[in-house]
Parts: structure tokens; C-alpha cells; sequence
């Protein structure tokens, strides 16, 4: 007997020729080949349409090729004459293939088709179509193996029972999960209050929400448990922008007239956008409450920036505080307080002496260009009509149009002049620092606001009224000729700069502006003698 003659032989009786038949017969009864090669072919398309989801994609390549070693491990045990073994290991083998198909037509069909269609179905609804797939290759394969479902559902009930009692708070969490998806209740996102959670929703699971609070904390809520108890969406509104109402409370004392402290409030809150505060509705004050010494009032805005809702009171806080105080209006203090002073008219005297050197010490009038003109004397009765007049950073001081009633000369911080032109586009012209004034030009003429000055940070000023240039008017006419240059000056300045103007241009404009500002000023005060 030849070589070739042996090999022949051996191979038709030995162990590994009875494992290849085996394999062969098997890979031929469950088309493995043919299913092989459609799952590498989709594996490899769904690779190249569907980058991002490449980690699914090798899952599901993983289980088919857990799939094809276990029918390899078959042959293997059927070659050796393990037929129960093989049955066992062919059956998982089998098993493995239907999960892997089963998760690739779910990369298919949900992250391929439904993304071009422009959908995006809740996470809930593909976990339960990927089980309700899992199930059927499950049934499938007892069916396969000859066994009757009716049978086991009729034997099976009490065990299912049993196991439905055990399970009831898992069952219900997964049902909770499944309503809150399928019903759009609770999107990731969305900013929730639960009891006494607050934060924004990260995850929405079968089993639980996740909510991540302002203090960096994760807090995991049953669904369950969302179910059963009251859960508040926060800005969320029909049809509305996101924005919630927010309620900032503040004291005043009982005998400062509520409209007072309204008016001077809102005008505070209306007058420039709160950073992270809606403009519509707009901001606005109540009177909230009635005490024994004081007045309880509350603020209330629309924040848009929700998870700033703290540092948006603050800023909202630090305004009323800047406007109570330039209005002279102060915060309540404990009705036991008692102050116990002793008040006479010379103690009255020598505090009204050191407040107005107080603030000619805070204000050298001297150095400011306006009042350089003005005597000793002057100056003095000016500082009497002096106001002390704080700004937090972003308040308007005044607004480009308004009425004029005060003239500002700014002793801390700084400012920007703003110019609203054509198309409401503000435009900055300039900045004021220390020593600066503004609003001369509206108090003097009677003009609206020429340009809006916007504090830069926290500033402190000074501010006239009319009054205290009347006096001195009346009693110096020619004082208006030194204040007309003044303001004349500044306005064409402010002119050359937005049209570029040569020195000739200037002292023509010069000219013209410092009559015409001459003549306002003497129609405002009610001068007849020029």
C-alpha cells in the first residue's frame, strides 16, 4: 500500500476526519458560511456609514465570533461522541448569532435609518425592542429544540408569580422608566425638583434618573419613585422661552412711602438687562407684606441662565442696595433697636458743617473743568445740593433720551458713554474716570440725554440738581457765558470725533453751539437780561 493509499485511509477512519465531516455537516445545515459573510459584509458597511458607532459595532462582531467558535466546539464534541455536549454548545452557539444579529439590525435601524429620517425615539424604546429581539431568539431556540411554550406558561405560572412579587420594585422601576420616555416627561436636559433634589437631569434609564445638583453631586431617583411622587420641571412653560420666576425680598422701614420704594426699585431693575435676567416680562416689585417696623417687599425677575440662579440674586440684591441708597431710603433695622442721641442746635450745626466739608474733601471742586469759575463760596452752597449717589458695576447712571435731573461728577471707578445710533447699535465714545462729570449739558439746556453712561464697575459719584445752579446763576448771570463754553466745547468734541472734523470745521461748530447753549440757558433759568 502506497503513501498516498495510507493517507487516504487514515483520514477516512481517524478521529479528526470524523471532526471535519461533523463540522462540515454542521456548517452546511445552518448556512454558516452564507450567514457569515452577509454579517462581515453589514459589520463592514455600518463601520463606514456609522463612525461614532463603532464600539456597538464590535459588541455585536464579538458575539458572532463567540457564535462561530462554540459551532467549532461542537463539531468538536460531535466528533468525539459528546452528542449532549454538542446539542448544549450548538444550542449557546446558535444563541450568541441571534444576539449578535439582533444588535447589529438595532445599530441598523436605529442609529443609521431613524437618524437620516431625523428621529431620535427614547433610549427606553430601542433597550425594549432589542429585548423583545433577544426574547424571540430565545423562544425560537425552544422551539427549535421541540419543546411546547403552552405547556410551559400553563406549568409556570406560580414561578412567575413568585418571581413578579420578588421583583416588583425592579419591574416597577423599568414600567416608570418606560412611561417617563414613551410620554416625554423628563428629558436630559431639563433642570427637575424632586422633594428636596435639585439639578439637571444627565440620564434617563430603565431603572433610575440621574441628576447632577449645583454642588457637583450625582443623585440617583428611582423611577419608581418619580412615579409615585410630584416632579417640578423648572422654566419649563408651553410655548414660552426657558426662564423661571425668581423672588429676591428685601426690608424697608414702615414710613418710607411704598410708591417711593417701588418706583425707585423697578427703575433700578428696568433700567439695563440683569446678566442671566430675562427682559421679558420685565423685572418688578411688590409691596409683600405688612410688619411691625417695616414694610416687606419682593423683587421678582425672570432668570434665562438657571443655574446661576444664586449669583443672579446677588446682582439683583447689590442693585436695590445701590438704589435705596442713592435714593436716601435705608434698609429696616430690629424694631428693639433704639438710638439714643442728643440733639441740639449746636450739635446740628457742627454736624452739618462736617458734612459739607465731608464732601468738599470727597469732591475738589476746584479741579472740576465746570466749576473752576465758581468762589469759595459758591462751591460751599454747591456742596450743600450735593447727593451721594452709588453705582454697581453694569447700572445705567443715565439713559441716552431720558429727562434730565441730575448733573454726576463721578469720584470712584469708571464709565462708558454709549451712543445708540440708527439700527439700535450702542456704540462706546468714550470712558469717565474719577474727577470726570456728566449730564451737565441736559440739566443746564433742558435737552433729553445726549448719550447713556454705564458704570464699569462699582462706582461712587456725586450729583446736583437744578436748584443749586440756579442760585448761582441768578445771583451771576454772567456765569452762563463760562458754563455755555464748557458744555459747548465737550459737544463738539464729542462731534469731531464721530465725523472726523478739522480745526476750522471745530470753531465754526464751537461757535454755533455755544450760542445756541447760551440762549437754553437762559431760557431755562428764566433769565431776560443777556
Amino acid at each position: 500500500m502506497n503513501l498516498l493509499a495510507l493517507t487516504g485511509f487514515w483520514l477516512e477512519n481517524s478521529a479528526p476526519a470524523r471532526i471535519i465531516e461533523s463540522l462540515l455537516l454542521t456548517a452546511e445545515q445552518d448556512a454558516v458560511s452564507t450567514v457569515s459573510v452577509v454579517f462581515m459584509v453589514s459589520v463592514a458597511v455600518l463601520a463606514l456609514i456609522a463612525p461614532v458607532q463603532r464600539a456597538k459595532i464590535r459588541s455585536a462582531l464579538m458575539l458572532f465570533a463567540t457564535a462561530i467558535c462554540l459551532l467549532i466546539a461542537t463539531a468538536v464534541a460531535a466528533g468525539a461522541g459528546l452528542t449532549t455536549g454538542s446539542k448544549v454548545i450548538h444550542a449557546l452557539a446558535l444563541l450568541c448569532g441571534g444576539f449578535a444579529m439582533v444588535k447589529l439590525a438595532s445599530i441598523f435601524f436605529f442609529d443609521v435609518m431613524l437618524q437620516v429620517a431625523r428621529l431620535q425615539p427614547p433610549q427606553v424604546l430601542r433597550d425594549l425592542m432589542v429585548a423583545i429581539g433577544y426574547m424571540a431568539v430565545g423562544l425560537w431556540l425552544i422551539a427549535r429544540s421541540g419543546v411546547t411554550l403552552s405547556g410551559i406558561v400553563t406549568t409556570s405560572a406560580l414561578l412567575t408569580a413568585v418571581v413578579a412579587f420578588s421583583l416588583q420594585d425592579s419591574l416597577g422601576n423599568m414600567l416608570g422608566g418606560l412611561v417617563l420616555q414613551a410620554e416625554s416627561t423628563v428629558h436630559v436636559g431639563d433642570w427637575i425638583k424632586v422633594d428636596q433634589t435639585n439639578g439637571r437631569v444627565t440620564e434617563v434609564t430603565w431603572r433610575h434618573v440621574a441628576v447632577e445638583t449645583r454642588n457637583w453631586e450625582t443623585i440617583i431617583i428611582p423611577n419608581s419613585q418619580l412615579m409615585r411622587g410630584e416632579i417640578v420641571i423648572m422654566g419649563k412653560r408651553s410655548g414660552q422661552p426657558l426662564q423661571m420666576r425668581r423672588w429676591v425680598y428685601f426690608n424697608v422701614d414702615f414710613r418710607v412711602p411704598p410708591t417711593d420704594v417701588i418706583r425707585v426699585v423697578t427703575d433700578a431693575l428696568v433700567s439695563e438687562p440683569i446678566e442671566g435676567g430675562a427682559t421679558d416680562p420685565p423685572p418688578n416689585v411688590i409691596l409683600y407684606g405688612l410688619e411691625d417696623s417695616y414694610c416687606h417687599y419682593a423683587a421678582r425677575y425672570w432668570l434665562v441662565d438657571i443655574p446661576k440662579d444664586d449669583p443672579t440674586d446677588s446682582l439683583v440684591r447689590t442693585r436695590i442696595f445701590f438704589a435705596l441708597q442713592r435714593a436716601g431710603i435705608s434698609l429696616s433695622v430690629p424694631a428693639l433697636t433704639a438710638f439714643v442721641v442728643a440733639q441740639d442746635q449746636e450739635r446740628k450745626r457742627l454736624h452739618h458743617e462736617h458734612e459739607i466739608q465731608t464732601r468738599l474733601g470727597a469732591l475738589d471742586l476746584a479741579r472740576v473743568e465746570l466749576f473752576q469759575q465758581v468762589t469759595e463760596e459758591e462751591r460751599v452752597k454747591l456742596a450743600e445740593h450735593l447727593r451721594y449717589a452709588p453705582f454697581s458695576k453694569g447700572e445705567v447712571m443715565t439713559r441716552q433720551g431720558a429727562e434730565a435731573h441730575w448733573l454726576y461728577i463721578l469720584t470712584k471707578g469708571s464709565a462708558e458713554v454709549l451712543l445708540t445710533v440708527e439700527g439700535g447699535e450702542r456704540r462706546r465714545v468714550a470712558v469717565l474716570h474719577a474727577g470726570d462729570f456728566f449730564g451737565e449739558g441736559s440739566l443746564l439746556t433742558g435737552e433729553p440725554r445726549s448719550a447713556t453712561v454705564k458704570a464699569l464697575e462699582d462706582s461712587e459719584c456725586y450729583r446736583l440738581d437744578r436748584q443749586a445752579f440756579n442760585e448761582i446763576i441768578q445771583a451771576r448771570p454772567e456765569m452762563a457765558q463760562h458754563f455755555s463754553e464748557v458744555l459747548a466745547r465737550r459737544k463738539v468734541e464729542l462731534e469731531a470725533v464721530r465725523q472726523d472734523m478739522d480745526a476750522a470745521a471745530r470753531a465754526k461748530m464751537m461757535a454755533q453751539h455755544q450760542r445756541s447753549i447760551f440762549d437754553s440757558i437762559y431760557k431755562m433759568f428764566g433769565l431776560t437780561t443777556k
